[in-house]
């Protein structure tokens, strides 16, 4: 089989693992001059930045990739479990550490907070409760075929529907469960990790913490780029082909069918086709005479990210890799991205990989990624004038937490924002996720990963089911394997 793969994302990337270790043709092409999509690197005076994600979780499928290619993973790409996950800061200084054993962190919020260690614990096994109950069930499989919904496990996981939490909101979980304003917003945070609003997301999503405080969190030896760079080479180790810098013009359809794509004004022949790209520009670029899933489409957005890449001229001994500097205002915070905007005192996550790789920083300096959720680009933003007055607040909290002017230590900077995010990886209007999360059907409403209109045409990556973010990316690919597979 003939495989034409449109992205060269993570998802792309590890689609192509799965196909050509089963022998398909696989051929990749994509726009950009490199593989990774959102999940790439640069380097700037000396210093050396994970362009996009910067959390390591789920590290197993990963694993995956090299088992199904029937090669030892430990020569090519290593990782270590962090000990701490991340460290929180608010506005009255108070610091908290988000310890990855449970029992610690869970002591840490008894003696920072005063709410019982015993009460941590009870919520984080209810959190591990629910996505063992439905997250190897509706996050491997898809969501759109009725195979998927008739077995004995997913009629179990059905019963206990009422358990999920799934008709609340994560916010009143965590209300009810946890309490303290502090405690609520600090797991409220998880929401943000597809790109979604706690005070509106189903209450099910309560199983994003298990990722970290359950499974772990990890860093890949060499940065984040490590799991693109590994994984591409192993594509091409099974024979992938890459062609960089040739964007897809068009996907060929013929009754009904996908038939091939058009490359540099070049008809090429295909028996299937996988779009990595955003399913939103699939259609309205690539099939533009195609009927189109309106509803579908139509779906609002996740929120975008604002980065600032900034080398710093001195070391901060208390931060590490993974930190977090909390608004007073969560909830304002959201009805501002609610409303295209961005609060004047938001929530900033600074992450600083020269923690764990020295080299990643020159001597005494640190690299700092430095990022605040925004808005999708809706095209009503002035984002020059935001971006200017989010870097003076973001300075401003920073400045204030940690007691140096740091707009001084600045040793270079670089920008991303959601228009720069569309432009370099299609994602459309800069959406980190694709559609949000937001109500108790965003899974289904979320693009399959197949077409139900066009036979051999599938979609991975993001946008699709089951969602953004590296882990679901790889699981996207897994489920676009087996579909193509079942055949």
């Amino acid at each position: 089989m003939r495989t034409a793969i449109i992205g060269a994302g993570i998802a792309g990337i590890a689609t192509a693992i799965r196909l050509a270790s089963e022998h398909h043709e696989v051929t990749v092409f994509e726009a950009n001059d490199y593989p990774g999509g959102k999940l790439s690197e640069f380097e700037q005076n000396g210093y050396r930045f994970d362009a996009g994600p910067s959390l390591f979780t789920m590290p197993t499928y990963v694993e995956e990739l090299f088992q199904v290619a029937g090669e030892d993973m430990s020569p090519h790409f290593q990782y270590e479990r962090l000990p701490l996950v991340c460290r929180y800061q608010w506005n009255d200084d108070l610091v908290l550490y988000g310890w990855a054993d449970p029992l610690a962190f869970a002591s840490e919020i008894e003696a920072k907070l005063s709410v019982p260690a015993q009460k941590v614990l009870n919520f984080l096994k209810k959190c591990q409760n629910k996505y063992e109950t439905t997250g190897h069930i509706f996050l491997n499989k898809s969501l759109h075929k009725v195979s998927t919904w008739l077995n004995m496990p997913v009629v179990k996981a059905m019963l206990k529907i009422p358990q999920m939490d799934i008709f609340t909101t994560m916010n009143a979980v965590h209300e009810r469960e946890l309490g303290h304003p502090k405690l609520v917003q600090l797991f409220n945070r998880f929401a943000t990790y597809n790109g979604s609003n706690p005070y509106q997301a189903p209450g099910i999503l309560t199983i994003i913490p298990h990722f970290e405080h359950g499974i772990g969190a990890f860093y890949p030896k060499g940065g984040m780029y490590q799991i693109t760079k590994s994984l591409w080479t192993l594509a091409q180790r099974k024979g992938v082909d890459f062609r960089f810098g040739q964007k897809v013009e068009s996907i060929l359809t013929q009754e009904g069918r996908v038939v091939g794509i058009k490359v540099n004004g070049e008809d090429k022949a295909y028996d299937q086709v996988v779009s990595n790209m955003d399913v939103y520009h699939t259609y309205k670029k690539l099939l533009p005479q195609a009927k189109h899933p309106e509803k579908t489409l139509n779906q609002p957005r996740s929120t975008s990210a604002l980065i600032f890449y900034w080398g710093i001229r001195h070391s901060f001994p208390d931060l590490h890799l993974h930190n977090i500097f909390f608004s007073d205002d969560y909830r304002a915070e959201f009805d501002a991205l609610a409303a295209g905007t961005i609060n004047d005192d938001p929530t900033v996550y600074v992450n600083i990989s020269s923690k764990c790789d020295a080299s990643d920083a020159p001597s005494g300096c640190e690299n700092w990624f430095v990022m605040v959720n925004v808005p999708p680009n809706d095209g009503t933003q002035d984002w020059d004038a935001l971006i200017d007055r989010t870097r003076k607040n973001i300075l401003k909290k920073l400045t204030e937490r940690l007691g140096l002017p740091i707009e001084t230590l600045i040793d270079g900077e670089s920008i991303l924002d959601p228009r720069t995010i569309e432009s370099r990886t299609s994602s459309y209007q800069g959406a980190l996720y694709g559609t949000s999360s937001n109500n108790q059907m965003a899974a289904f409403l979320r693009h399959p990963n197949f077409s139900n209109r066009l036979e051999n045409l599938y979609f991975c990556g993001g946008s699709a089911h089951p969602g953004g973010g590296i882990p679901l990316c790889l699981l996207s690919a897994k489920i676009v394997h087996d579909l193509i597979k079942s055949t």
